[in-house]
């Protein structure tokens, strides 16, 4: 067991050891202080440089920054020092020296780009305000599985190695299996269907997807975790209640949970989205955006909606909202269009006002209507054979969807990059570290 004391629980008359980087030297001649960081936050230890031991002294002076020591000794209240409490060290070990160069300041004092921060990301990670982010993503998580969990979901892992994509296309990436092609699965979709008709009823899933779009925006990744939500016996207007739920969920505990990160980010009006999120048809939202004159062009009913689009109607509407009843050209084969309309189909998206989050919508639960919809996208539905076939054996009417975790956390904090909310991100010219 960890047998040292936190920073944050180090109090005045304690004898403790506390272990972490070296944040700070400060040498004011006579007296010297170091600054220790750990996870809980930091502590001054104080080196009286008369009174104390020359090796001593010359050991907590003569670390470099960000090297990872020990120390242990008497704390005692001392009202000028940072935290209000200071170290007088017995002893220090240094457990791990730095070089004397570093790629980057993990101080905050000396700004980095983006690129050079995810080049040396465990650098970064020291950052409080960093730290902060990943902090509110881990609380988004288990806030959701919370959620999930009290309207009687069960958590489920699908397989990432699939023989074809989810969706068609060549947005995969093909690798070796065993000497045969095989894909990096692009969603769980087809995989959560079935779980819906195997007696589970109602599923999620928090994983990663592969996607070989190549795209390279601020809001893109080729690997993005997603959380994915499936479940029977509703349809996509109570799809939509449980995915509003479940965002409004991730709010409110980021809101009772996180406030010392929150404020770390400089978020003193962070609040929970409140009242129903509206629910604009397509042809609703087509009428709404062109009426604001941001477009060049007028967009007519069948148009996908631009990144321009999005903001356009995000700004007009003012907070989260869903688009529904979307083309059926559109949306994808297992979408389920409506009985007396079949050109419009039940799927939606749920729209924060910079971009989309979740797209969703009634699934097609009849085996003949399904593969249909494969002939109808020029799909073949001979490939998904394992898929189809058991639409035949009693497929309950079932809807869902699925959020991007980073744009959820990247619309949350108003972060400008998407790879802000991401540890490691995959995209066109990223791959290590």
């Amino acid at each position: 067991m960890d047998d040292r004391t936190y920073t944050a629980d180090a109090e005045p008359g304690d004898h403790v050891t506390v272990a972490g980087w070296v944040h700070e030297v400060r040498d004011l001649g006579g007296i010297a202080f170091l600054i220790l960081r750990d996870k809980s936050g930091k502590i001054q230890v104080k080196f009286e440089k008369d009174e104390m031991p020359e090796e001593l002294v010359e050991t907590g002076l003569g670390v470099h920054r960000e090297s990872v020591i020990s120390v242990t000794g008497d704390v005692e209240e001392e009202e000028r020092a940072p935290t209000g409490v200071e170290m007088l060290p017995e002893s220090v070990d240094v457990l791990n020296e730095a070089d004397a160069e570093l790629p980057l300041d993990p101080s905050g004092k000396v700004d980095a780009d983006l690129s050079t921060r995810l080049d040396n990301r465990t650098l970064d990670l020291r950052k409080k305000e960093v730290q902060a982010i990943f902090e509110i993503r881990a609380e988004i998580l288990r806030a959701v599985r919370e959620y999930f969990r009290s309207i009687g979901s069960t958590e489920i892992n699908t397989p990432k190695i699939v023989a074809t994509g989810t969706e068609g296309g060549t947005e995969l990436f093909p690798i070796t299996y065993f000497g045969e092609e095989a894909f990096m699965n692009q969603s769980p979709q087809l995989f959560k269907q079935l779980m819906v008709g195997s007696g589970l009823e109602r599923v999620f899933e928090v994983g990663p997807i592969f996607r070989a779009e190549e795209h390279n925006t601020p809001r893109h990744l080729n690997e993005a975790t997603m959380i994915d939500f499936e479940s029977a016996f509703i349809d996509h207007e109570g799809a939509m209640d449980v995915c509003e739920g479940t965002l409004k969920a991730a709010y409110e505990a980021v809101e009772e949970n996180c406030a010392d990160e929150l404020e770390l980010l400089g978020y003193d009006d962070f609040g929970v989205p409140e009242g129903d999120f509206p629910r604009l048809t397509y042809e609703e939202a087509i009428e709404r955006i062109n009426a604001t004159g941001e477009l060049d062009e007028q967009l007519v009913y069948g148009d996908d909606l631009s990144t321009e689009a999005e903001r356009a109607l995000g700004d007009d509407v003012g907070g989260h909202y869903f688009i529904t009843d979307w083309p059926s050209e559109i949306k994808p084969f297992y979408i389920q269009d409506y009985e007396d309309d079949p050109d419009t189909s039940k799927g939606f998206d749920l729209m924060h006002p910079r971009m989309e989050l979740v797209s969703g919508g009634q699934r097609e639960h009849r085996y003949d209507a399904l593969v249909e919809g494969f002939r109808q996208q020029g799909l073949d539905p001979d490939q998904f054979d394992y898929y189809t076939k058991m639409f035949k054996y009693g497929m309950p009417p079932h809807s869902g969807w699925a959020y991007g975790v980073e744009r959820l956390v990247m619309t949350m904090l108003g972060l400008e990059n998407i790879r802000e909310a991401v540890l490691f991100p995959r995209d066109r010219q990223r791959l290590s570290p």
